[in-house]
């Protein structure tokens, strides 16, 4: 029996890691990536799963995972107007229709890291637009059997992550009946208002839909605009001092991108009325703790310093995943030295191959 999976920012980080385990197994499947590559990486340079171009079918490209019976098409484009156009809502000229999807995974939306949280927040606001639009395909259109949904941490109140407060995040924290408090900027209010769409899909449209609030999602080909892969590449190139931006007291809860997927995988299958579950491991993790890990992982002991100037975020974010735990029997299994040892041999191969080290 042949399944169709919609990923949609499938290019990026956690869409690469996504496709190269749903693409696993003997199951006959057909994978479609869409992805204007703004940010993400070209299938046939995937880092995570090698690939072989199989042809083209007008503006798809076609994709094969060696050893695996499952077919990946890529569609090189915005998701705004494949979406639109379907819904036939502007006069948008597109060569294919999508099939009936048994599975979606939308992950698409404006990325970049802090910087682009604080240094572009309207930009980052068209992801209002992205997960309203999709929605209304899903509902109007489309119809999948199971979707999720990827939230973000950012969607807590920052309010409960100021630095004289200790709360490890829980799901019941926002709560869409009673009221909630503002969650992290643009992107943070995007991601609310896409949860919050996920529950009426469910609610008023019949779909089944999953919402996933992942904490600092990490692994070893993420894009070195993030903290975790440049830290690491400075700590793979011995920097001493070893800087991180702000202070370096900013805590995290770090998970590992395998441990994320596990859980996306779990969600899908486990939840369908629009509601949410962190993923973390509920431990906090500050930058300079995490700098020294990387210190002692790369064979030296630097003195890890903060850099002022640089975006930061809020204080502290940590989750409960006591929740998570009991829905879907969800553990993380990779430690953070562990996790952090293969960022940094894959750190030390990107200096190898002349990838600028981030300052």
């Amino acid at each position: 029996m042949q399944t169709n999976i919609l990923v949609t920012g499938g290019a990026g980080f956690v869409g690469r890691n996504l496709v190269a385990r749903l693409i696993k197994g003997n199951e006959t499947k057909t994978i479609w990536v869409i992805d204007d590559l703004s940010t993400g990486i070209s299938p046939h340079q995937w880092p995570e799963l090698k690939l072989e171009a199989a042809g083209r079918e007008g503006d798809i490209h076609i994709f094969q995972a060696k050893g695996t019976p499952g077919t990946i098409k890529f569609i090189k484009s915005d998701v705004l107007p494949v979406f639109l156009g379907e819904l036939g809502n502007i006069p948008v000229t597109i060569s294919f229709k999508l099939p009936k999807m048994d599975y979606v995974y939308h992950l698409a939306s404006i990325v970049g890291g802090r910087v682009k949280i604080d240094g572009d927040p309207l930009s980052v606001g068209l992801d209002l637009a992205i997960d309203s639009v999709f929605f209304l395909w899903a509902a109007k259109v489309n119809r999948p059997d199971r979707i999720l949904y990827a939230s973000s941490s950012a969607a807590y109140p920052i309010s409960l992550q100021e630095a004289d407060k200790d709360i490890a995040l829980r799901e019941e924290m926002i709560d869409f009946e009673k009221g909630f408090a503002a969650p992290d900027f643009t992107y943070g209010w995007s991601k609310l208002t896409g949860e919050f769409l996920s529950r009426i899909a469910h609610r008023n449209y019949g779909l089944s839909a999953a919402v996933i609030r992942p904490f600092s999602g990490y692994g070893e080909w993420q894009e070195p605009v993030y903290p975790v892969p440049a830290i690491a590449m400075r700590a793979a190139a011995k920097y001493d001092p070893l800087y991180v931006w702000g202070t370096g007291e900013q805590c995290r809860d770090f998970v590992h991108i395998e441990d994320c997927i596990t859980c996306m995988l779990l969600a899908i299958e486990n939840i369908k009325d629009g509601s949410a579950v962190n993923i973390g491991s509920g431990v906090a993790t500050s930058f300079l703790e995490l700098a020294t890990l990387m210190g002692d992982i790369a064979g030296y002991k630097p003195k890890v310093k903060g850099k002022a100037g640089m975006p930061v975020g809020v204080a502290k974010r940590y989750c409960d995943p006591e929740y998570t735990r009991e829905k879907l029997g969800f553990y993380p299994t990779i430690s953070l030295r562990e996790g952090m040892t293969r960022v940094v041999e894959v750190a030390g191969k990107r200096i190898e191959i002349g990838v600028p080290i981030p300052e």
